[in-house]
């Protein structure tokens, strides 16, 4: 599998997420949308956005690697968020999180501002779409 970053020199630099990812070989996995739920579905970290960022974050862990796969795999994130300005002021411990899952790779990203979720108390969602190694036995899945 190969995975190319495409940041164009006309569009602005990417900080913290890249513009596109080329991807060559592998099996698509497309992630549910993620809220802060734990295995009984109560919303972990009521109230407190960082918390809840990070328990999605241990969800998508979760998600990957049942299918063999890792948080690096993963290749296009969209972050729902019901507040975009405390996720703003938020942005260094946000950050902080964010690396010890992703290390220094950043998938190609989008930040959404929305009215509300299924669960109440969730205050950010995830989805995303990953790219897995083929199978050991070679099967790539196409």
């Amino acid at each position: 599998m190969r995975k190319e970053l495409i940041n164009p020199p006309t569009l602005p630099p990417p900080r913290g997420y890249n513009h596109a990812i080329l991807v060559e070989g592998g099996r698509l996995l497309f992630l549910a949308g993620q809220d802060a739920s734990d295995a009984e579905g109560r919303i972990v970290a009521p109230g407190d956005l960082v918390g809840q960022f990070e328990q999605v974050l241990r969800n998508f862990q979760a998600v990957l690697e049942a299918a063999g796969g890792s948080m690096q795999d993963i290749v296009k994130l969209n972050i729902f968020v019901r507040d975009r300005e405390a996720y703003k002021a938020n942005l260094k411990p946000l950050g902080e999180v964010f690396r010890r899952y992703f290390g220094a790779y950043y998938p190609a990203m989008a930040l959404f501002e929305v009215s509300g979720f299924f669960n109440d108390e969730a205050l950010i969602e995830l989805e995303g779409f990953a790219v897995l190694p083929p199978r050991p036995d070679g099967d790539g899945g196409g």
